[in-house]
């Protein structure tokens, strides 16, 4: 065997038709290939699976059952492998705890320094943890945020009390709690609250400080703000469904009153180090930061002071520079998630690794995409072998080989269709050259707007003070880079104008939700086979009296190894079929109930002639997901196909003209398919619709009727409006220069 090559014989995951593919090490290659062809089956649930697993077993029982679960390939021989680094687009997520700091270790460092350097000094670097009780505040626990009543709520101040001007839960008309409030005598029942006295007002709310105030005992009621603090807010943690809610209604996170949302308690917050607190520190940016530490000449800490250099100038230089230390990593995009991982492995010794990325351009502007691309040349470089699963053209271009996985998506893909570098693949004939090879798509007129909505004085996070109106009835992209303020903005134009946002967060719960069960076509599904056999619909359902007695209606029997790894197989009654064996005789149209389940939606609608489970499903073909499979687990889509799942919902169920806010649409969608993408956003503009798009795609930015661009910079250097208006009118910016209008 060729040492150099990683050796793949038979691959059969998931679409894969037994592929035989030999991979040089050491080097950078790309996979490309339409949506579904089978590029992560190959890379991720192939090579990745099999190397983890490999490295897994090297460790004993007890730690193997806290790492990572690696599911083994189906294949005849994988060889040459290395131990596996996934740099993959899940959210970093978290809790309230972790934060860009915590996450990339700098604030370690950070610790470091104050606990060794800062007046006054204070000794260990816990003392500067919010994570430790030694550190924390203790009025917010570490969490630097407050929750507080937002009393504004409360009421309705054009209401009086008799005609229901409480607003919260319980204070229904006629009910006890809202007949204790209007026999209060000094409360004036009839009047609109707007018209109350300020001390009127804050007696209804704030027994206790009215009472204060006037210099009197408090009078024999509570004041609403205590109320709801004592039944919401002082209560046991099992808070039910029913009280999140109102909770969430009726308060807001605020910052700590005590820390000022530094997190950390008073003597920590006290140390300074070059003049400055820690806390001020971590809501630096990153790039300037990394200058105030390259600053410090203290000796004795030297190798703090270099390590945390190295590691912010590592951010800096893959496009996280406008993040500061304090953020909350909840925030992140799937974007940022995967270069914040990055971040850790530039600094490693390690060599003949094995790094898989997962579309690491997603939420780049072209400005920065040559700062990824140069990073990924590093790992190589180091020694070590870098595969990539990327749509972005810029990527391709520095690979040392492509490999295109297809032709199609689904059973019409899973093959080796192209392999070599990327001179060749222009010169070649599968959907990737052809679509590399096609001409940008020619602007069109832009359309005539409706109205407008706007977006006045915006100080969210970066944004500078910043109106805008942005126009009604058309489709509105948002650009600038990464950092710019796009996010901020959209954000406020959901808060401020109710739009709803269509994200890439999961749309499944648990493997039981499918494509069948989202779009509402279970029932018409099994009253097909309930006709056909004269059996009940519920004989047809997988979660009833269909299910397989033996794996429940799960396909699969999990066997619980105590400290080793569980272990779950294919149920041995139903083959993994999930049906019983009475369901299992009925056919339609040839088709067995488990047959429809291994249907792709593209074949659905042509094997499936019922107008109900047409409807349900022509959006989602539409939408580019006609390879999924109708009984797929929706837990195992990614971002961007939960994302296109809800576009497919939003164009099925949205009738009054709504506001809609995308992030990113085209994330994971192949060249060919962002011309569908484009036809449905237009579907839902000529609806009625107002879509407004955040995204990088060239081809989307071409498409829109009004432009809105952020800038010029990231962070601190962004936040401000440098143009909006038609795309053909744009000029000297990052992006007018990608559009090559400069």
């Amino acid at each position: 065997m060729n040492e150099r090559m990683i050796r793949i014989r038979g691959a059969r995951s998931n679409n894969l038709d037994s592929v035989d593919l030999d991979l040089p090490r050491g080097t950078l290659t790309v996979f490309a290939g339409v949506s579904g062809s089978g590029k992560s089956s190959l890379v991720f649930d192939t090579i990745a699976a099999e190397a983890g697993h490999q490295v897994n077993e090297t460790y004993p029982p007890f730690l193997r059952n806290r790492l990572p679960k690696w599911t083994r390939p189906e294949a005849d021989e994988l060889a040459g492998l290395s131990p596996v680094v996934v740099i993959d687009q899940r959210r970093l997520g978290g809790n309230a705890r972790s934060t860009v700091g915590t996450v990339t270790d700098a604030w370690t460092y950070l610790r470091l320094l104050y606990s060794r350097i800062g007046t006054p000094h204070l000794g260990e670097s816990n003392r500067f943890s919010f994570n430790d009780p030694a550190g924390m505040c203790p009025a917010c626990s570490g969490l630097g945020e407050a929750v507080e009543l937002d009393t504004g709520r409360f009421l309705d101040a054009g209401r009086t009390l008799a005609d229901g001007a409480i607003l919260l839960p319980g204070f229904v008309d006629g009910g006890y709690w809202h007949s204790k409030y209007t026999a209060v005598e000094a409360f004036p029942a009839d009047v609109p609250l707007r018209e109350w006295s300020e001390d009127e007002r804050l007696a209804l709310l704030r027994t206790e400080e009215y009472a204060a105030r006037i210099g009197r005992p408090p009078a024999g009621y509570e004041g609403l703000a205590d109320w709801f603090e004592r039944i919401y807010l002082r209560t046991a943690d099992d808070i039910s469904a029913h009280k999140q809610k109102a909770i969430d209604t009726f308060t807001r996170s605020g910052t700590c009153p005590e820390c000022g949302g530094e997190r950390l308690n008073a003597e920590a917050r006290a140390v300074r180090v070059g003049g400055r607190t820690i806390g001020e520190l971590a809501l630096m940016e990153v790039a300037e930061l990394a200058d105030l530490i390259a600053a410090v000449e203290d000796r004795t800490v030297a190798p703090v002071v270099a390590a945390l250099e190295e590691r912010l100038r590592a951010m800096d230089a893959i496009g996280l520079g406008y993040l500061h230390l304090g953020r909350a990593t909840t925030s992140l995009s799937g974007g940022e998630s995967q270069r914040i991982k990055t971040v850790k492995h530039l600094g490693s010794s390690l060599i003949e690794l094995l790094y898989i990325f997962d579309e690491p351009t997603v939420g780049l502007h072209p400005h920065d995409v040559e700062a990824m691309t140069g990073l990924l040349r590093r790992l190589r470089d180091k020694g070590n072998t870098v595969l990539v699963v990327e749509h972005d053209p810029a990527v391709m271009a520095v690979a040392d080989q492509i490999v295109e996985i297809g032709p199609d998506a689904g059973a019409g893909g899973g093959r080796v269709v192209f392999q070599g570098p990327y001179a060749d693949l222009l010169r070649a004939d599968t959907p990737t050259a052809k679509a590399l090879a096609s001409r940008a798509p020619v602007p069109r007129e832009p359309r005539r707007a409706t109205g407008a909505v706007t977006v006045a004085h915006a100080r969210r996070n970066n944004l500078r003070d910043l109106t805008v109106d942005v126009p009604t009835g058309v489709l509105t992209v948002l650009t600038g880079v990464a950092g710019s303020g796009k996010s901020s903005l959209a954000a406020e134009l959901v808060d401020r104008h109710g739009a709803i946002t269509v994200d890439q967060r999961p749309v499944g719960a648990n493997r039981r939700s499918t494509p069948i069960t989202y779009t509402g076509i279970a029932a018409p599904i099994r009253k097909l086979f309930a006709k056909a056999s004269g059996l009940p619909a519920k004989y047809f359902s997988a979660n009833s009296e269909g299910a397989c007695p033996d794996c429940k209606g799960l396909g699969v029997v999990h066997t619980d190894l105590a400290f080793m790894d569980g272990q779950e197989t294919v149920c041995e009654t139903c083959g993994g079929r999930r049906f019983t064996g009475e369901a299992l005789r009925h056919r339609v149209d040839g088709l067995t109930i488990a047959d429809v389940d291994d249907l792709t939606i593209t074949d659905a609608l042509d094997r499936l002639a019922d107008p109900a489970i047409r409807k349900g499903l022509r959006d989602l073909d539409r939408v580019g997901l006609g390879y999924l499979r109708l009984g797929q687990p929706l837990t195992t889509l990614s971002g961007g196909e939960c994302q296109r799942v809800k576009i497919a919902r939003e164009l099925r169920e949205a009738a009054d003209p709504s506001l809609y806010v995308l992030d990113e649409p085209t994330t994971g969608l192949h060249l060919r398919d962002i011309e569908n993408l484009l036809e449905v956003l237009d579907r839902l503009v000529d609806r009625g619709h107002t879509v407004v798009v955040i995204e990088h795609h060239l081809d989307v930015i071409r498409q829109a009727d009004h432009l809105i661009d952020l800038g010029p910079g990231a962070g601190r250097h962004g936040g401000r409006l440098l143009y909006e208006g038609p795309v053909a009118g744009l000029r000297g910016t990052p992006t007018a220069t990608a559009l090559g209008h400069d």
